[in-house]
């Protein structure tokens, strides 16, 4: 099967997921530990995947399903607005985006994952 484009993707970018695989939050560790390794119902995810000129949080090629984790910062106007841009964008290029907060990842993690497998499979 070939490779799904994942747009242009300059170098910058590339660099910087490098460097945010090894940075993860507490939560997105959390969440990776959980999906890595095919772990949830056989998905394979990437983790700080670059797409464009964002880079995706865990992305499941197979379901162009993004899972991005939320932090405090995601709550400030600015950031929010940035935030709907960027959903936007992967939504026109067929990429779902699920949003969950830290503190739903950290507190809750089997909800998180029953709503990724809910997802998957609607």
């Amino acid at each position: 099967m070939p490779r799904k484009s994942r747009g242009i993707t300059s170098f910058i970018v590339v660099q910087a997921a490098r460097e945010a695989r090894r940075k993860l939050t507490p939560a997105e560790q959390k969440l990776w530990e959980a999906i890595r390794g095919r772990k949830l119902a056989g998905l394979k995810f990437r983790r700080q995947h670059p797409y464009g000129r964002f880079i995706l949080d865990a992305f499941c090629v197979e379901h162009q399903l993004e899972i991005e984790v939320d932090g405090g910062i995601h709550l400030t106007p600015d950031q929010f607005a940035y935030d709907n841009v960027r959903t936007e964008y992967l939504t026109l290029h067929g990429i779902r985006v699920l949003r969950f907060t830290n503190e739903q990842v950290l507190d809750h993690l089997d909800e998180v994952l029953n709503d990724i497998l809910e997802a998957v499979n609607s």
